[in-house]
């Protein structure tokens, strides 16, 4: 399969992924402390996280980082998958559950060769045109971003706001059909979770709302109780 080819597979993912709540373990949380990130995935999952994902923008040490991967994946004991921002290789050494990628990071069908057929490979979309190629990539979600400013990451692009979301989520389910997850990352929180689902988005990615305060357990049980509700009010009427 060339690069960007047509397959079965990208039609329909080998992998169901549940992206209601999607903690992203960045090490400026902790300062790059193994134990500290493990200990907040745990207190994510435990509050109803259900995808986590390890984002450290400025590797310097490969080893060092495959080390904290292992000692995150270990203490979750599999209660919800672990994915690694960008880094396929770092994913496939530290045995991570997938990767999830930018759209000048590896081509996802290269990724897919490298991770086999059962790692949950997901991908940033930003504009309605690269929601149209969707129907052609082998992943298994997207995330749609940045819906609001953030501080959390430096993003030369402006934010989408929730009518961008709605027009690229359609162009996403166009290309795909209902069956690909789409969330949407960048400024969410309470205050705007359940508005962000009622715009269409099957979940929300999260940093500073998650692990920003303490106690991490009981923000993830908030949020996790706004998106359930959010998604449940748009269910159609029987």
């Amino acid at each position: 399969m060339e690069a960007g080819g047509l397959t079965g597979r990208a039609q329909a993912g080998a992998r169901s992924v549940d992206l209601r709540l999607y903690g992203l373990l960045d090490t400026g949380l902790s300062g790059g402390d193994g134990a500290t990130l493990a200990r907040l995935g745990v207190e994510a999952a435990a509050g109803g996280c259900t995808l986590l994902q390890y984002r450290e923008k400025d590797i310097a040490d490969a080893r060092a980082t495959v080390e904290r991967l292992r000692a995150i994946r270990s203490a979750l004991g599999g209660q919800v998958p672990l994915l690694v921002n960008d880094r396929v290789d770092l994913a496939l050494a530290a045995g991570a559950d997938g990767v999830h990628l930018g759209q000048s990071d590896l081509h996802p069908a290269d990724a897919r060769r490298l991770l086999g057929p059962d790692a949950i490979i997901g991908l940033t979309v930003k504009t309605a045109a690269q929601a149209d190629e969707l129907y052609r990539l082998p992943i298994d979600y997207a995330c749609i971003g940045g819906v609001f400013a953030t501080t959390s990451k430096d993003n030369p692009d402006p934010p989408v706001g929730l009518d961008g979301l709605s027009r690229i989520l359609f162009r996403a389910r166009l290309a795909r059909g209902p069956g690909l997850p789409v969330g949407a990352i960048a400024g969410i929180g309470p205050d705007n979770a359940a508005a962000v689902i009622a715009a269409g988005a099957d979940g929300v990615a999260v940093i500073s709302a998650l692990f920003g305060t303490e106690p991490v357990r009981r923000n993830a049980q908030d949020l996790r109780a706004r998106i359930d509700a959010a998604l449940e009010r748009r269910r159609p009427a029987r």
